[in-house]
């Protein structure tokens, strides 16, 4: 079951490494920070913002 986030939220989360915005992956409920190649994961509907928590991304899922 995907859950949608918050519109407003997703306008002001940026990227803790990198400073920039995040995209969004509704089927995969992830964060995705292309320039740092990570993606925050989404639990419950609360993203969870920490690189320790984060994984790497493949080159293949990374938008340039």
């Amino acid at each position: 079951m995907t859950q949608e986030i918050d519109a407003k939220l997703l306008e002001i989360l940026v990227c803790p490494v990198t400073k920039v915005p995040l995209r969004y992956d509704a089927d995969k409920q992830e964060l995705l920070s292309d320039q740092a190649g990570l993606a925050y994961p989404i639990r419950d509907g609360i993203p969870v913002m920490l690189t320790d928590e984060a994984r790497q991304m493949d080159d293949n899922e990374i938008q340039k």
